[in-house]
Formats: structure tokens, C-alpha cells, sequence
């Protein structure tokens, strides 16, 4: 590449995951970042190019060296956010989930028509989301229109790729008379602004920030919510976003409504698409699977707030293994922790749980359900190049052609409860320790399409 094409050039050790399982650690490669922010080349020491790279960054002054105890790590993805329930973390989580969002959430989520209010809120939330390495997020806003535009808009501002949707939400028999759409048709005429107003932003003429059609999930919606947000999204090609079978009650209660699970449901009315990302899915069987599949769509992988609202256990090694799919999501906030590390631990602990079985007044081979169960590799791959192709987006991966989406990971942060060993860690070990002990302390540099947005 020529000298005025080259952004900057990082040297260190790189560990990302090119495909479901596989680790790849790269010790001493040469990353090129081009003026575009997408990675323009990646080599190895000895490799064909790796010389004349390091040659033309250092002559340009755009090298730029990680210390023996930092590792560059692909950004990190959350395919599931609430935005507005960002005040909520860690609170009712005692209680069911349709008594959590009637008494809890949808009174805050009314908040939301005051624009201050939203401010402070999101402006707050994305800059956490950053520091614990998020460097794409799918996001939930409200009903509310200038408020999810603020949500847009800050997203921008901070330089984090995201994902947001007006929530569309007009069933009068399921959504309170202080919090739902007025009607479907003006659900649908705010979703249809919305689109417009995200996609018009000053300064996001690089897509950074786009819209989501964003059904909240079927039983808050109408049918004529869902076919005409169905119909946009096709006619369109935006994205969407909605809960899928999630727990028993939701679950039960699309069964009931119309005799077929919410995967067919939202199938019927247009909803799943390559664009489209299901939340949860834990009660999917196998003919949900090859729907899902055939149509493209993704699936948010949220294993934290499932084991407190769900009480169920998302499949992830039986979709992994169809093809499907699948990223990771916080769900903030049912999640009560915003990292997505975080959840890759209770991605892996929730797999064990399955194939295991919990219940010790059973015998030991009558407690699970055999081969259920992921490592913490197939957890890296959905935090990172998993969620990156459930969104349809070239992030996640260290490959030419992909946005430079990307964190170093620092061991020797101050206060940190990572701790590498020079003389027993080493390859695979190293990452499995930062997933399992690495938190916002040791995040010390985040990228977005080749902008440095913290550090």
C-alpha cells in the first residue's frame, strides 16, 4: 500500500477467531490500518510483505508498538441492549418477567418522552459500554421519537457503531395506556421517520450509526403493527430486531394467539430476514431452527438475563452446529452486568448447566442433555465475529476488508484480577484467563472503524 493510504500500522500480539472454535494468535504481526478504517493488511514476521510494511509505517512516523503485556482483541459486539433500562441494572430481578416489565420497566421506559432525561441516561450508558469494550451495540430505545434520536446521535458522537430501533409497542391488551404507541399507524409513521432521520444524521454518511425496525416483541404489538413493520422491512432491507421465545409466558402466549411458535409468527408477517436479529430463542425446536436458518436471520444469545427471566438454557452448541447465527447480548437490562465478557463466562456456565443438569436428586446420566455443552472459544467467537455476521456487519475478525473494530486488552493494569505467569500461561491460556478475569481496568484502548474512542 502507498505511504498516503496508510492510517497507522500496530505491532504486538493479536488473538482473534476466524471461525467457530478456532483461536488464532498472532505474536509480533504487523496490522495496517487504511484511511478508510478498514484493516488494509495483517502479516507475520518472516511472511512476504511484513519488512516493506514495517519499513513504510515507520518512515511515515504511524507505527505503533503494543507492550509484551498487551493483546489486541477483535471490538466487541452486544446484539441485545435496552437502552432506557440502563437506570434498572441490578434491580427486581427477583421478580417474573411480565410483573418486571409492568411494574418496573415500562414506567421507566415512559420517562423517556423527556429528551433531558434521555440524555443523561444514554450519554452515560455509552460511555460505559465502551470502556468495558463494546464497540458495536444493537439497542433498544422506546416509543419515543426525539429520545431514540438522541440515543442515535449520541452513539455518533461517542464514535461507537450502533444499532438503534424505535420501539413499535400499540397493543392495548398487553402495553399500558401511559406507555404504547397511539395507534398502529402511527407506530409505523415514527418508524418510517426514524429511519430517515438516523440515516440523514450529519456526520453519518459512513453509516456508523443505523436504524432497526424494532417490534418489541408480539404480544405488545397488533397485527396490523406487525404486517406493516413486516412490509417496511422487506421494502426497505433495514434492519430488525425483536424478542423471540423467550420465556414461558411469551412463549405460551404466541402459541395461544395464533397456533404456531413466535419464529413462524414473525416469519408470516415478513419479520425475519438477513437483517433481522431474534432475541433469546430459547424454547426454538428443530423446525424453528431450519426457519430461522433458511431465512438468514440472527439470533441474540443472552445467557445471563435468560437464567433470571427465561428459566431456560439458550441451545448455543445445537445452533452453532446447524449454522445458525449467533451472537452475544447483555440484554440490559434483565442482564445485570454490562460487559460482554461477562457474558461470555455465562455463555460457557450456561452450556455446562445444560449438558450437566442441575438437579442432584437425580442420577448423574439422567440430569442433562448430552452434547450441549461450548468452550469459551465458541463464547469469543460470538462476542466477537459471531455477533459481527448475526448484524451483517465485516467486524469481529482481524482479515483484510474488515473495519478496524478493536480493543487492547493490558495485564498489567493496576488493581486487575488478570494476572498472565510468563512461565506457566501461554497461548490459549491467555485468552481464556482474559475472558474470565479481564473487566473495563484492562481495557485500555478502544478503535471504531480505525478511530481511537478510548484510551
Amino acid at each position: 500500500m502507498k505511504q498516503d493510504e496508510l492510517k497507522f500500522a500496530l505491532r504486538g500480539t493479536l488473538i482473534h477467531a476466524p471461525a467457530i472454535g478456532a483461536v488464532e494468535i498472532l505474536e509480533n504481526a504487523l496490522l495496517a490500518v487504511d484511511d478508510g478504517g478498514q484493516i488494509a493488511e495483517v502479516t507475520n514476521p518472516g511472511e512476504q510483505g511484513y519488512a516493506e510494511l514495517e519499513q513504510l509505517a515507520a518512515q511515515a512516523g504511524k507505527l505503533e508498538e503494543l507492550s509484551p503485556k498487551q493483546y489486541l482483541l477483535p471490538g466487541l459486539v452486544d446484539t441485545h441492549v435496552h437502552a432506557p433500562q440502563w437506570p434498572q441494572l441490578g434491580k427486581a430481578l427477583d421478580r417474573p418477567l411480565d410483573e418486571w416489565l409492568q411494574k418496573y420497566t415500562f414506567p421507566l421506559e415512559a420517562r423517556y418522552a423527556d429528551a433531558e432525561f434521555a440524555e443523561r441516561v444514554y450519554r452515560n450508558l455509552a460511555r460505559t459500554l465502551i470502556a468495558n469494550g463494546t464497540t458495536t451495540a444493537m439497542y433498544y430505545a422506546t416509543i419515543h421519537l426525539e429520545a431514540s434520536m438522541r440515543l442515535a446521535e449520541i452513539c455518533l458522537e461517542q464514535g461507537q457503531r450502533a444499532l438503534v430501533g424505535k420501539v413499535a409497542m400499540d397493543n392495548p391488551e398487553q402495553c399500558p395506556d401511559y406507555y404504547r404507541d397511539a395507534s398502529a399507524g402511527q407506530g409505523l409513521e415514527d418508524t418510517g421517520r426514524f429511519m430517515e432521520q438516523v440515516l440523514g444524521m450529519p456526520g453519518n454518511a459512513g453509516r456508523l450509526v443505523l436504524p432497526v425496525i424494532t417490534p418489541r416483541f408480539i404480544p405488545a404489538c397488533t397485527d396490523e403493527m406487525l404486517q406493516g413493520l413486516g412490509e417496511l422491512a422487506q421494502h426497505s432491507g433495514c434492519h430488525v430486531q425483536t424478542h423471540c421465545s423467550e420465556g414461558d409466558w411469551e412463549h405460551a402466549y404466541v402459541l395461544e394467539r395464533y397456533g404456531k411458535t413466535d419464529t413462524l409468527s414473525l416469519d408470516g408477517f415478513g419479520l425475519l430476514t438477513p437483517q433481522t436479529v431474534l432475541a433469546h430463542c430459547d424454547f426454538i425446536d428443530d423446525a424453528d431452527m431450519r426457519v430461522i436458518k433458511g431465512a438468514d436471520t440472527g439470533i441474540a444469545h443472552c445467557p445471563l438475563s435468560n437464567l433470571y427471566f427465561a428459566n431456560a438454557v439458550f441451545p448455543a452448541r445445537k445452533a452453532l452446529d446447524r449454522g445458525l447465527q449467533v451472537g452475544l447480548g447483555t440484554d440490559i437490562a434483565a442482564g445485570a452486568n454490562p460487559g460482554i465478557l461477562h457474558n461470555c463466562q455465562m455463555a460457557v456456565t450456561a452450556s455446562r448447566a445444560l449438558e450437566d443438569g442441575v438437579n442432584p436428586d437425580l442420577p448423574a446420566e439422567e440430569r442433562g442433555t448430552a452434547g450441549t455443552r461450548i468452550d469459551f472459544r465458541e463464547a469469543f467467537w460470538m462476542a466477537t465475529a459471531g455477533g459481527g455476521e448475526a448484524l451483517g456487519l465485516k467486524v469481529g475478525k482481524f482479515v483484510r476488508g474488515y473495519a478496524f473494530d478493536a480493543i487492547v486488552v493490558d495485564t498489567d493494569a493496576p488493581d486487575s484480577n488478570l494476572i498472565i505467569w510468563e512461565d506457566m500461561d501461554n497461548g490459549d491460556d491467555i485468552l481464556q484467563k482474559i475472558i474470565y478475569n479481564a473487566d473495563r481496568r484492562n481495557i485500555k484502548r478502544v478503535w471504531v472503524q480505525g478511530e481511537q474512542i478510548k484510551g
